[in-house]
């Protein structure tokens, strides 16, 4: 005879005596989370032992079954985290694992611990605490990521390289400008982290099925223990809502779609045709057939991981689109895709931390690359106004004129003659020719946000600063 539970009889015992038989086993696989919500074990365990010690403060369990409770949950911890807890998927979910498992342990004062409390305001706010953490660690995650932009920016304050619009050589900037823009854009994705944390630091705890309870409970205490700084101000909005999950999706996918964009940059970059930079080998793989081939694999799969993120933001706007007040078994799958997008964001930042750390820029190919596509033109077009005084349009029309003759000639605008320049406009002089330099290009672009090497030395050490690294 097997000692295993019988899976109805656990089934009966979680559910009372309203259901007189066990379920059908799909509709138990279609029913179960403990496969992922199990992730949530640290998260449900301080949450039951935050909510034993407020019903001992409130005179609703005694001080002996709190704190039996209490270090059978310590226990119940460290099996868990031993590796060897025997999760029970006819127990459905972590919340009636730990249950059933500490009433094992010590019995009887197990049944005390869901007094004034649902699973509905459990799951709450055990999914919330997770997610807060998880906040915490893209946060951190984030941070490491602009360091290592920043040490790029610095290295190369002064490295000109072609700037792009439509992937077509525009104007000359510099590495350290470049690099300074995905700090920018890191940065605002760390405040939407920040924000999105101060959002959901309610804690729902006491708000039990949906209406609250009638015991004396003090949710201010629950509030204090796990870290939140109020409780949520409404019962019905405490169990029925996941923005707060949603939230983070969403700046999940901003900050996934960003690194994405650097993925694709470092994709081109490091291919012959631009040989911008050069990956190192942490980072790259080999063909099994062409022996010449470094392959930037890091940087395409990290390209292509990105798109879980965006998808579980969809998924789970998908799933909550349509639930009437308050809780709905549709709920259940909130969590797999916050798991998967936390789990996939984490190794986006880590894995680009390492590329960007590593990454060696090549300064002789960024300079000639600047050097080309009449990278130039809008500053001879700017000297025309400010040394000719032309309304820019007609300095438009004349540096537009200009380039075709280049373009004609198979050559860059440096390389024409004043006498044809003059043939052009007769008001242009020699010392035009000294606007055509891509280095004297970038260090004119001196207003506030512009790509002057001096302007990068300021930003990059504003930021290091705000970073709390400045020396």
């Amino acid at each position: 005879m097997s000692d295993a539970p019988d899976p109805s009889s656990a089934a009966n015992a979680m559910w009372g005596g309203r259901f007189a038989a066990g379920p059908d086993a799909i509709m138990q696989a279609i029913n179960a989370s403990i496969g992922f919500d199990k992730r949530l074990y640290a998260q449900d365990i301080r949450g039951s032992r935050a909510h034993a010690a407020m019903l001992a403060a409130q005179g609703i369990l005694t001080s002996r079954d709190a704190e039996a409770i209490g270090e059978g949950l310590l226990t119940v911890l460290s099996e868990i985290e031993a590796g060897g807890f025997p999760f029970r998927v006819e127990l459905e979910d972590i919340h009636m694992n730990v249950e059933a498992r500490l009433k094992e342990l010590i019995g009887e004062p197990a049944g005390r611990l869901h007094t004034a409390r649902s699973r509905n305001d459990q799951v709450a706010v055990d999914f919330r605490l997770w997610v807060r953490d998880q906040c915490d660690a893209a946060i951190s995650g984030i941070e490491a990521l602009m360091r290592a932009f920043l040490a790029q920016a610095e290295a190369g304050a002064d490295w000109v390289m072609p700037g792009f619009t439509h992937l077509q050589t525009a104007q000359p900037v510099t590495w350290g400008h470049h690099m300074l823009a995905y700090v920018e854009m890191l940065a605002r994705d760390r405040s939407r982290f920040v924000d999105a944390r101060a959002r959901m630091n309610e804690c729902p705890l006491g708000a039990a099925a949906l209406a609250g309870t009638g015991f004396p409970i003090d949710r201010h205490m629950t509030a204090a223990a796990l870290g939140f700084d109020r409780p949520t101000a409404n019962s019905l909005d405490s169990v029925s809502d996941r923005d707060f999950a949603l939230e983070f999706l969403s700046a999940s996918a901003i900050c996934a779609l960003h690194l994405s964009r650097f993925a694709e940059e470092l994709v081109i970059w490091s291919s012959a045709q631009f040989r911008f930079v050069r990956l190192s080998d942490r980072w790259t793989t080999g063909s099994s057939i062409m022996p010449q081939k470094k392959n930037p694999d890091a940087a395409e799969l990290l390209r292509a991981k990105m798109g879980r993120v965006l998808g579980a933001a969809v998924a789970l706007f998908t799933v909550m689109k349509g639930l009437p007040l308050t809780y709905s078994k549709d709920m259940q799958e909130d969590k797999e895709q916050v798991f998967d997008a936390a789990d996939t964001l984490m190794l986006g930042l880590a894995a680009m931390t390492g590329m960007v750390g590593d990454m060696q820029a090549n300064r002789e190919s960024l300079a000639a690359a600047a050097a080309s596509g009449f990278s130039t033109a809008t500053d001879l077009a700017d000297w025309l106004v400010r040394e000719l005084n032309l309304p820019f349009r007609d300095a438009h029309h004349v540096t537009g004129t200009l380039v075709a003759r280049a373009e004609a000639r198979g050559c860059d605008l440096p390389d024409l003659s004043l006498a044809e320049m003059q043939e052009v406009h007769p008001g242009i002089r020699e010392d035009v020719f000294a606007v055509l330099g891509v280095e004297n290009s970038v260090r004119s672009r001196t207003s506030y946000g512009g790509t002057a090497p001096d302007n990068v030395r300021a930003q990059a050490a504003r930021w290091k600063e705000l970073l709390g690294d400045a020396a």
